[in-house]
């Protein structure tokens, strides 16, 4: 789980939201991805098996996920569109595939195999909790930035958010390939 990466983007998917509902929000994405991650602890393999995708598959619809709301994101060009507050986005794109997305599931079924259960989980505990406590406490930084600043840095998060996701189809890509 990559928390500092994740900031810019969340900050600029929640710019606007009053506290109790950002709160509300960061809540949902985690408890969202951890128990996202702890199904796929349990059945990834066998579900990856089942459905007969890879690691490489996720990537690729990851990214397009991604690529479609930051394209949504950079195309809002009104003052209203852009100050207004997505509640929706907890738990896509934050909870999945940003915070756990398919490096972090990829990882998990690493980990189990060379470390076990019992560290796997232990590992996914710790992440979470650090998720939980970084985004609780990012808000600070749009205080720091001011109106103008936050909307500027709301619009390079969803540049950052299309890199990303054409990084994550690409790597897909190429893992098919």
């Amino acid at each position: 789980m990559d928390t500092l990466g994740l900031i810019p983007l969340f900050l600029g998917l929640t710019q606007g939201m009053e506290r109790r509902e950002l709160h509300r929000l960061i809540y949902s994405a985690t408890g969202t991805a951890f128990i996202i991650a702890i199904l796929f602890l349990f059945s990834g393999t066998a579900l990856f098996d089942f459905l007969g995708i890879t690691s490489n598959d996720f990537r690729i619809g990851g990214g397009v996920v991604l690529l479609v709301l930051a394209i949504q994101d950079l195309a809002s060009s009104t003052p209203e569109e852009r100050r207004k507050p997505r509640s929706n986005v907890g738990v896509v794109p934050i909870g999945i595939p940003l915070i756990m997305g398919p490096a972090g599931m990829t990882t998990i079924l690493i980990l189990m195999d060379t470390h076990g259960f019992g560290m796997t989980m232990s590992a996914l505990v710790a992440n979470c909790i650090v998720v939980l406590v970084v985004l609780l406490n990012s808000k600070w930084i749009i205080r720091i930035l001011g109106d103008a600043g936050s909307q500027a840095f709301a619009k390079v998060a969803s540049l950052f958010m299309a890199g990303i996701a054409v990084m994550m189809i690409r790597s897909g890509i190429e893992g098919v390939l």
